[in-house]
């Protein structure tokens, strides 16, 4: 076929969209596509694939391995009970302090988080007595508030003063005034300086550390710790189920206020964006690590705290940083 005998190119057309005529094409769905590069028979679609035969004995062959070992050693316990000699009293003697001392830890479990509840509940007493004007519920609150630091040496002369002034106040809310003042606001000082030895721990550890994962580990010990003091100080006194349970609701705070976007952003305003670039990377996580412990700290105590601030002075973190980058400024400037 010459070029004189090529056919006229095609120009648009117009015809209507119901026209009988007009026959279309059927999309080409994935399976053809497949099917026509030769990865699956036409007509059968890509299933999802299950479980391999490697997974399967894997597992199967874990278990076996944990089912030999607790067999092994209830036998061991079972033969060493039934014997008559010093090796029978010794595995007896031995069941019995792992008994004794495993009831004692779930005991304790249970006493702390029974102490959380408390806490918890005399929050959110106060905060009703305040709102709605109780008076009768705000004395039965200060009453469970001295019941929770009954025996506390270091809060004796303080209870002392709260008893001897209670009987002077009349108007609703300065009954919890007072003792937001003479009972809470020698605890707020000493959970600062808890609060602020451990976010120096932390950025010190971080700054110092060889290996990423142990400087990891030791925040997150560290912080564990802060959480169970905080506690401790405020009349919580957790195990180890409580300091989760707690870490829980520190780390559910700080998500609804925010709290690790702004520890970002007043580490850069107190340090400024010169010293930023001038700190070592390995200075500059330390002080980060220390500032969102700190921050940490802070939620722990607006969680912990029986009664919210009213007349003591909150904490807060930009009133911490200041100390805990004292260190940091003459370093970075080395």
């Amino acid at each position: 076929m010459t070029e004189t005998d090529s056919p006229a190119p095609r120009g648009p057309r117009v015809f209507a969209t119901d026209d009988p005529n007009i026959v279309g094409e059927a999309p080409q769905t994935v399976d053809d596509d497949l099917a026509a590069d030769g990865g699956l028979p036409a007509g059968r679609s890509a299933a999802p694939q299950g479980a391999s035969v490697g997974g399967v004995f894997l597992s199967a062959l874990a278990g076996l391995v944990g089912l030999a070992l607790v067999a092994s050693f209830t036998s061991f316990v079972t033969t060493a009970l039934a014997r008559e000699d010093w090796i029978g009293w010794t595995a007896t003697s031995l069941a019995a302090v792992v008994v004794v001392t495993g009831l004692v830890i779930v005991l304790r479990e249970i006493i702390g988080l029974i102490r959380l509840g408390r806490l918890a509940r005399l929050r959110r007493d106060a905060d009703t007595a305040l709102s709605g004007k109780d008076i009768r519920l705000e004395r039965k609150t200060v009453a469970a508030l001295v019941d929770t630091f009954r025996g506390r040496r270091d809060l004796s002369w303080n209870l002392a003063r709260l008893r001897d002034h209670a009987g002077d106040v009349r108007d609703a809310g300065d009954l919890l005034r007072l003792a937001d003042r003479e009972v809470m606001a020698p605890l707020d000082a000493a959970a600062r300086r808890l609060v602020l030895k451990s976010a120096k721990r932390v950025s010190v550890v971080t700054a110092m550390s060889p290996m990423v994962w142990v400087a990891m580990l030791y925040v997150a010990i560290e912080n564990l710790r802060l959480l169970r003091g905080l506690a401790t100080l405020y009349g919580g006194r957790p195990g180890g189920l409580g300091a989760l349970r707690l870490a829980r609701m520190v780390v559910t705070h700080l998500v609804a206020t925010g709290g690790v976007a702004m520890t970002d952003d007043l580490v850069g305003q107190f340090l400024g964006q010169d010293l930023l670039r001038r700190l070592s990377r390995r200075l500059g996580e330390g002080v980060f690590n220390g500032a969102l412990t700190a921050r940490i700290g802070t939620a722990a105590i607006a969680v912990t705290r029986p009664i919210p601030f009213l007349d003591a002075e909150p904490i807060r973190l930009r009133d911490l940083l200041p100390e805990l980058l004292r260190r940091a400024k003459p370093q970075a400037g080395v």
